[in-house]
């Protein structure tokens, strides 16, 4: 506040005032020990303009349009396809397949539930329509990945690109403007059996009970194959080697087969979650039971042309199965009965089951329960060397080790707990359908390596965290390097190198809101955080960075032994050796 004669402040915070004051008496700037935002923030509730042009300028400084180390690469905004002028049936409302929305300003589409289809669009279609979420078609809503192939989903369409060694990163395919909001989509870069040979590669777009496929050739050439419905809102959508799968909570499974041309929908219970495992689809249903269907087989019942599903396991307290995790052993290709399944119910439970190669005809038994979570649990992870686990609770994750003899899950000493913590995410209050699919937290990552959690705290933001999923501990932080708003995120491996020897690299994939794609390269900042670790366990134990290596005790000729030890510090790695050495009285 001000008098006559002087000017008096409010003093908020006294840790950012000090150098506030400082810069007025002063006229320099010290950042020791304070945050340049805060300081900002704080500078500009005092209106102070030169300050808060230094401090900008800091923080330009700070930033790079290149990114940190960890940035990888930039994919710009594709270009929107032209939308095609709409036929006289499709304008008044006889087409069931084209479901166009009202646009509202500047291109912007408003999502609403679809006109029924066997009645013409009406004024008040128009009016529900408007209810919806508005969608900026510009911004990139999913992203998802298979070998060297990532897909990117817009609101009216999709874009494929694809990796090479040489050329990096090229797009191969843009499909034509679709009429409907993209809210699932999947990838299959490696269709075996096409009409193309082993060239073919397919992409899926859902939204709502509609479905539509292309068929994609290595040159960039692509063909719609066809348009199916589910009939019901499809929650999830998937391949599983050739088929393409099509779940719904309301308990319709809907396949589509590459070879046969096949598109078959099932009727099951009401599915709660769902999990692959090579050619097997496995179904957590409502009703307490896990249920099975080889889609390697594609098999029908002949009476009747529906799919065989077979139930597997029934829980015991007959709650909801509302996660699934399931883990194929490495003696499963070898005995091919070996099988381990986590899952959790709406009541918090945490249960694994085993298939034992000697309780083949009686099914899976159960091996562990946890009881930890008090909400139900809404993801599960079951890896290597770890048990993940995340419930309603505002993302609340409860993990344990998993220890394994020969490959198999072991009950000496069994699973102990390890961690827990939470992923906050705050989700927006009206989000579209595919807001879900675009920013699952996770785990991403193969269940034989370290697993990582993706935390986007707020909806609008320009910063994604880096989390283990077994300890919880951050890894890294990666922020766009143009200021745009992510609006979604993907984790995928890709083979960059055909050279002997490399290893696939592990990439963070983010969707901006400008319709860019940035890269960032996790397996650097997982080999950086667990050189961080070496570290701190070196400073911790100085005298025991390497260990000591003992020989054998040798007998002399004079009937003693000698003792070697080899010890290598930390900062020189010189190796100084102690021979001790004793003989017998």
């Amino acid at each position: 506040m001000a008098s006559d004669r002087v000017q008096i402040f409010i003093d908020r915070d006294p840790t950012a005032f000090a150098p506030i004051l400082n810069f007025l008496r002063t006229k320099e700037l010290d950042l020791r020990g304070v945050s340049i935002s805060v300081l900002r923030h704080e500078a500009e509730f005092y209106g102070i303009t030169p300050l808060v042009r230094r401090l900008l300028l800091c923080e330009e400084l700070d930033r790079s349009s290149c990114g940190s180390v960890l940035f990888h690469g930039y994919l710009p905004p594709p270009a929107l396809p032209a939308r095609k002028p709409r036929s006289a049936s499709a304008a008044s409302g006889s087409s069931s397949e084209e479901r166009p929305g009202p646009s509202g300003a500047e291109g912007f589409t408003r999502v609403g539930p679809p006109p029924h289809p066997s009645l013409p669009a009406s004024p008040g279609a128009d009016d529900n329509n408007k209810l919806g979420p508005v969608v900026d078609p510009r911004k990139v809503l999913i992203i998802a990945g298979h070998h060297n192939w990532i897909v990117a989903a817009y609101a009216h369409f999709v874009i494929c690109y694809r990796i090479k060694e040489s050329s990096g990163w090229q797009q191969v395919f843009s499909s034509p403007y679709l009429d409907w909001t993209i809210e699932r989509i999947a990838l299959n870069a490696k269709v075996v059996g096409g009409p193309h040979g082993d060239k073919d590669k397919m992409v899926a777009a859902a939204s709502e009970s509609s479905i539509i496929l292309w068929s994609i050739q290595d040159g960039g050439s692509g063909n719609e194959i066809g348009v199916f419905s589910l009939g019901v809102p499809v929650d999830d959508l998937f391949f599983i080697g050739n088929q393409l799968v099509a779940t719904s909570h309301t308990g319709k499974v809907g396949v589509w087969n590459a070879v046969t041309q096949h598109w078959q929908v099932q009727d099951v219970v009401p599915i709660t979650s769902c999990d692959t495992a090579g050619s097997f689809l496995l179904l957590g249903c409502n009703n307490g039971s896990i249920y099975y269907i080889d889609m390697q087989k594609f098999p029908l019942r002949m009476k009747d042309n529906d799919l065989l599903v077979t139930e597997l396991y029934h829980d015991p307290s007959n709650d909801a199965i509302t996660a699934l995790s399931v883990y194929l052993t490495p003696k499963t290709s070898v005995s091919g009965n070996w099988i381990e399944i986590a899952y959790g119910t709406s009541s918090g439970a945490v249960r694994v089951i085993v298939q034992h190669p000697e309780t083949v005809g009686s099914g899976p038994q159960l091996f562990q329960t946890f009881t930890v979570h008090r909400s139900p649990v809404t993801k599960i992870m079951l890896s290597e060397k770890h048990l993940v686990s995340v419930c309603a609770d505002n993302n609340h994750v409860r993990t344990w080790t998993v220890t394994r003899f020969r490959g198999m899950i072991s009950t000496q000493p069994g699973s102990t707990p390890l961690a827990s913590f939470k992923i906050l995410s705050l989700e927006e209050t009206e989000s579209h359908g595919s807001y879900c699919s675009g920013n699952d937290i996770g785990p991403f990552g193969d269940r034989d390596d370290q697993q990582v959690f993706i935390q986007k705290v707020i909806p609008i933001t320009n910063k994604l965290f880096v989390r283990l999923s077994s300890t919880g501990k951050r890894i890294c932080e990666v922020q766009s390097v143009d200021g745009t708003t992510i609006s979604c995120f993907m984790v995928r491996e890709c083979e960059g190198s055909s050279r002997m020897g490399s290893r696939p690299r592990r990439y963070l994939f983010t969707g901006q809101g400008n319709g860019s794609i940035q890269m960032w390269d996790l397996t650097t900042a997982m080999d950086n955080a667990n050189k961080g670790e070496e570290r701190k366990k070196e400073a911790r134990y100085p005298n025991h960075n390497l260990g000591s290596y003992l020989n054998p005790n040798v007998p002399d000729t004079d009937n003693g032994y000698r003792c070697q030890a080899i010890m290598v510090t930390d900062d020189r790695q010189r190796a100084v050796k102690s021979v001790c050495s004793s003989s017998s009285q």
